[in-house]
């Protein structure tokens, strides 16, 4: 993994809050992989766990315990989902998380997107609404952990190695 880190010293963010669901998407049309319609973002904490679970599981994600992950959700201080809505059925296609000090800095967690959406932008939209969000916050300082494969996803999104050589550190339990 790489640590990276995207600051935001002078910028400024448009709108302020988002409702609970808001339509991104109304695409009537037929991807190679799927059928677009009716995806929606969400920022509710109340996320079903197990749908969670199917999404980290379809990106081949280690399982975590579910009691944990409840800990980390509640623990969030953003997260944001996208939820694909036929008729009355719903489907998590998307999810990202972030923590912060509420001050200066946060750190953006667990960015994923189902396979069957990847490619079509959704990855970005989250991206951009937990920047959104945290610089409405006035946070400062973003920083995530890339795996190398999707290094040049976050670096489009203006993403940098640490400008000070700053080199993450890790401890854990042996």
């Amino acid at each position: 993994m790489i640590f990276w880190k995207a600051f935001f010293q002078n910028s400024t963010v448009g709108e302020s809050s988002e409702k609970n669901f808001k339509n991104i998407f109304l695409l009537d049309k037929t991807c190679d992989k799927i059928e677009l319609k009716d995806i929606y973002l969400s920022s509710t904490k109340n996320i079903n766990l197990y749908e969670l679970e199917q999404l980290c599981d379809s990106v081949g994600w280690v399982k975590r315990p579910l009691k944990k992950v409840k800990i980390a959700l509640k623990n969030s201080s953003i997260i944001i989902s996208l939820i694909q809505k036929n008729d009355s059925k719903t489907r998590l296609v998307g999810f990202a998380r972030a923590t912060s000090d509420n001050g200066f800095n946060a750190t953006i967690w667990d960015v994923v997107i189902h396979p069957d959406f990847q490619g079509l932008g959704l990855g970005k939209v989250i991206m951009h609404q937990l920047i959104k969000q945290l610089r409405q916050a006035e946070i400062s300082t973003i920083t995530l952990f890339a795996e190398p494969d999707v290094i040049s996803f976050y670096k489009k999104l203006g993403f940098i190695k640490d400008p000070d050589g700053v080199k993450g550190m890790f401890w854990y339990p042996r």
